[in-house]
């Protein structure tokens, strides 16, 4: 098996629920360690390791450019590798942070889209999360449609919101033109 297939196979096969809660944000999110636990299983089924390198980019002295970290995360089968890169800027004005916290946040957070690039995680939900167990959808209110729109704008899939709410055919059309 080419590392082209077995890449394939795992961004094909692998599930990482969003198990982590952002009380501030109040969303789930899934962290660059629950993305590493769950390629565990494929590791040595395909003879593949999964590493994580990162790099400051900018840190010019004297200069206003904040610091950039780049992420690489590369899987490999010991002859052939394929990687995908993040690049994240460090907020090293963040509010109620010390300076290694920063960098520590701007790290956890290259790490995990380097990673969601390479096994191309997608931010929709897995079937458990959006199975209403015979329950209706709710229809979509007014400033809800208007945060869907904004979702779909930066990128969101129009399927996690009809996961949630019964859209009009009007409403649906809307939003697959963003």
């Amino acid at each position: 098996m080419t590392i082209n297939e077995k890449l394939s196979k795992i961004q094909a096969e692998f599930k990482s629920k969003k198990s982590r809660f952002n009380s501030f944000g109040k969303y789930y999110f899934r962290s660059a360690e629950d993305i590493l636990e769950a390629t565990k299983p494929f590791l040595k089924e395909l003879g593949v390791t999964v590493t994580v390198n990162e790099e400051l980019l900018t840190m010019k002295p004297g200069s206003c450019d904040q610091p950039v970290l780049k992420t690489t995360a590369t899987v490999s089968d010991g002859k052939n590798s394929i990687s995908a890169t993040a690049i994240v800027g460090v907020d090293t004005d963040q509010k109620g942070m010390q300076m290694p916290q920063r960098y520590g946040a701007a790290s956890s957070y290259g790490k995990k889209y380097a990673l969601g690039n390479l096994f191309l995680i997608d931010d929709t939900q897995d079937s458990d999360a959006t199975n209403t167990h015979g329950k209706s959808k709710s229809v979509i209110s007014n400033a809800d449609f208007a945060k869907a729109k904004k979702y779909v704008k930066s990128g969101g899939k129009v399927n996690a919101i009809k996961s949630k709410y019964k859209l009009t055919e009007a409403q649906e059309t809307e939003l697959q033109s963003l």
